[in-house]
């Protein structure tokens, strides 16, 4: 038998709880987005999760507090992308108006003259997050930013641009520090796109994922 034996249990995506501890009762903060966001502008993949120091009633509200309903733009986070406590989406109906002499939100006190408002905000466009992305301590992400695949956000970072795949970034504003993978290998890995893949597939090709084996992730391929 293997040192390291695969897992007996993944448990589904739209289990609320997924994480058991030793003594077999669920970690209650951290949940399957799936589980827990019923919001008509929040699109999750599955087994994305968030990992809060505390549970929280209204995860949508927390992750994204200015996506309001009736707003123009979306969030979309990934498939398996690994949320952690303190992260903020700022999406695009957090903005000001910038086009004139103030900034003061007048319209939102009366929103049907606000189409103007609602259109430099529809402008922005939506805050996409790729599959397999890790979003650290208390990362904050900016409107219209598209997080690509496999990256890694650094904690406190400030992400106001997008990021490109399989990068770290750091910093307020946060910068891109360096490529998680050679350019090959990256390309390798968005053309095998193993968050798409059956679980039990995935969960066969854990010793390749693991080991960071791009050749025996390719033989593992559905």
């Amino acid at each position: 038998m293997s040192a390291h034996p695969l897992p007996r249990r993944f448990p589904a995506p739209d289990t609320r709880h997924p994480v058991l501890l030793p003594d077999g009762t669920p970690h209650e903060p951290t949940v399957f987005l799936q589980a827990v966001i019923d919001h008509p502008s929040i699109e999750v993949g599955p087994y994305a999760y968030y990992s809060p120091l505390a549970p929280v009633t209204d995860a949508a509200a927390e992750l994204a507090p200015y996506l309001y309903p009736g707003c123009p733009e979306r969030l979309v986070i990934g498939a398996f992308a690994q949320i952690a406590h303190g992260v903020r989406f700022i999406t695009a109906s957090a903005n000001h108006p910038m086009g004139g002499l103030t900034t003061y939100p007048f319209r939102i006190f009366d929103m049907e003259t606000a189409g103007k408002y609602l259109e430099e905000n529809a402008a922005i466009g939506d805050t996409v997050v790729g599959p397999d992305v890790w979003l650290g301590f208390n990362a904050m992400v900016m409107p219209g930013v598209t997080i690509g695949a496999g990256s890694i956000v650094a904690a406190g970072a400030v992400v106001a641009t997008d990021v490109p795949p399989f990068a770290i970034v750091a910093g307020n504003p946060g910068r891109v520090v360096r490529r998680r993978f050679p350019p090959e290998v990256i390309e390798a890995l968005l053309a095998l796109a193993w968050w798409d893949w059956p679980i039990e597939a995935i969960r066969a090709a854990l010793p390749a994922l693991e080991a960071g084996d791009v050749e025996a992730l390719a033989k593992a391929e559905p």
